[in-house]
């Protein structure tokens, strides 16, 4: 595939928070994780409106975000010290689902995946506390945790700092990225959702740090990549094509030389700003044909978007629509 221009980019929304995750629907509508608590809806006419949680005594952080089908949100609590997963309704009422395990108090918590049988599936990068002493290539201490009919329960453990994950659209396997372990894995799902036979798909080399992960209709993996600005397409048989890039080499040889040395902090990710894009963290395929495609950007106030010469798998939410 041939790149995407930077200046064919263009943006959508406006005066958002922090909009680390981004959801597509058939309707148009476009729907953003915010840092100030809830999640921010934007129709296909530029209208905006912010669905704030409002009855709870703390400041949920919202990171990941999943759309339920009777309009409400699943959203991932990426607190300083304690996580969690919440069901957010659009008259702000926001309930905790999940806030413990085993007995202890959950983690902070970064993507809910909602599958097409109803299951949630919900990472959780480090146990490492603060989180920033998960950014390294020698820590492997995420897991991900099922959440079914049966109760809660984790699934997968010791993984690379586990990022957003996604069942296949065959339904009988989960992809994962691990941002900091650079790799793009696969398990394969038991029938009981018990997860088996982990593979590496994709390892990733300098500069990429794999975040958000979709599929297209031509059974492509599109990943992107923290950082670097980084769009990447793995394709079938495990052939990497970069799509999109906006990094300064300078800046991103020296947030590579931190990682290297074990030394990257939040001070290395909030300074990955390239010409146009703020630290791309997650994509989304939308539009009548499923060719547009939606950047999230933690470091930016709106999303970006881009025309794919391929179409996008539609994901379980496609027509969970509520409008603004």
């Amino acid at each position: 595939m041939n790149s995407i221009a930077l200046a064919s980019l263009t943006t959508f929304g406006s005066g958002l928070h922090r909009p680390e995750c981004v959801l597509a629907t058939s309707r148009g509508m476009l729907y953003t994780a915010d840092w100030r608590g809830g999640v921010y809806a934007i129709n296909p006419h530029g209208q905006q409106h912010l669905y704030q949680a409002e009855d709870i005594d703390f400041e949920i952080r919202p990171n990941g975000i999943a759309l339920m089908p009777n309009g409400d949100f699943l959203i991932a609590h990426l607190g300083e010290t304690r996580g969690g997963l919440f069901q957010l309704t659009r008259k702000g009422h926001c309930t905790p689902l999940l806030t413990e395990l085993n007995g202890c108090p959950l983690e902070p918590s970064n993507y809910p995946h909602l599958d097409h049988q109803g299951r949630i599936w919900l990472t959780i990068s480090t146990r490492q506390m603060p989180r920033s002493q998960g950014y390294r290539s020698d820590v492997s201490d995420g897991f991900i945790v099922l959440i079914d009919s049966e109760g809660s329960r984790i699934v997968a453990d010791d993984i690379g700092y586990t990022n957003e994950c996604c069942v296949h659209p065959s339904g009988d396997k989960l992809y994962v990225n691990e941002t900091f372990s650079r790799r793009l894995s696969s398990y394969d799902i038991a029938t009981n959702g018990d997860l088996s036979n982990k593979r590496t798909i994709a390892e990733f080399g300098h500069g990429t740090y794999p975040d958000g992960l979709t599929f297209d209709q031509a059974g492509g993996i599109w990943i992107t990549s923290i950082i670097s600005n980084r769009v990447i397409r793995v394709s079938p048989d495990g052939e990497q094509s970069v799509i999109l890039e906006d990094a300064n080499p300078e800046k991103l040889e020296w947030i590579e030389q931190a990682f290297l040395s074990g030394s990257l902090g939040r001070i290395h990710l909030d300074n990955s700003i390239g010409t146009q894009l703020g630290n791309i963290s997650s994509l989304a395929f939308g539009g009548d044909d499923m060719k547009t495609v939606y950047l999230g950007c933690l470091l930016h106030d709106h999303v970006v978007t881009f025309r794919s010469p391929i179409p996008g798998w539609k994901p379980t939410h496609w027509q969970y629509s509520m409008g603004v």
